[in-house]
């Protein structure tokens, strides 16, 4: 699925910390948690046209999911795929709980403000979404759903969404391949639903890598027949550019 085994870039985002760029077609971003229990926030944009953003709904309900893992892709509201799922060591991801915001972050881990802290204060997933969606010229009203890597989340009974701890560990993977380019806007702070004592702060390592090329019997591309579709609207997109 990789041309190349050396990644063409690497670099570690702190935890509790927001970064984003722009992932170029063809191209794969690997994503490892570093050190374990890692969650990352993930929004997608299309450069050429940011009202195309990603779509939770039509991602899951067109391939039949709650959870993401590898085989999937990752849609957009125009239908096309930004990414593909190719690698991915834990096969659960969450795309339902949405991002933390500072009140939640206050009442759960109490506040600690840059003065106090200075690089370690207590950042929240929505406003790191929203610093880095100011870079491109976007704002809260261009905020979508999320999706939040390394996290799972299950039901019980009586339809309560609850958060596994200790679901990702040390060095767990995800390769996405990008079939489109794509504004990536990313944080590692806390999942909302995370119940544990003290505020969680986990680095992730991300890599770049040149993709193989796409065969017509890739995985992602012959998963669902609404993938083949999208896959088909993006070769169309490519093509009338």
């Amino acid at each position: 699925m990789l041309e190349t085994a050396a990644p063409l870039y690497d670099d570690l985002i702190p935890g509790g910390s927001h970064w984003s760029f722009v992932m170029r077609k063809g191209h794969v971003l690997r994503l490892i948690d570093e050190t374990g229990h890692a969650n990352v926030g993930m929004l997608m944009y299309n450069p050429e046209n940011p009202l195309e953003r990603y779509n939770m709904p039509d991602t899951l309900k067109n391939q039949h999911t709650f959870k993401l893992t590898k085989g999937h892709v990752l849609l957009s509201d125009m239908g096309r795929v930004f990414a593909s799922i190719i690698r991915d060591d834990l096969g659960w991801h969450d795309t339902v709980s949405g991002t933390c915001n500072a009140s939640l972050v206050e009442e759960r881990w109490g506040q600690k403000i840059y003065q106090q802290a200075h690089n370690h204060y207590h950042r929240n997933g929505l406003t790191s979404f929203l610093n880095e969606l100011a870079k491109y010229g976007l704002g809260k009203k261009d905020l979508t759903a999320n999706l939040n890597w390394f996290s799972r989340v299950k039901t019980d009974d009586n339809g309560n969404m609850n958060y596994v701890s200790d679901h990702s560990h040390a060095g767990a993977t995800v390769d996405l391949r990008f079939e489109m380019d794509t504004i990536v806007v990313l944080h590692t702070c806390p999942h909302p639903l995370d119940p544990a004592p003290d505020y969680p702060s986990h680095p992730l390592r991300y890599q770049l890598f040149k993709a193989a090329p796409v065969t017509d019997a890739d995985l992602c591309k012959t998963s669902s027949p609404e993938a083949t579709r999208a896959f088909a609207n993006t070769a169309l997109y490519h093509l009338m550019q």
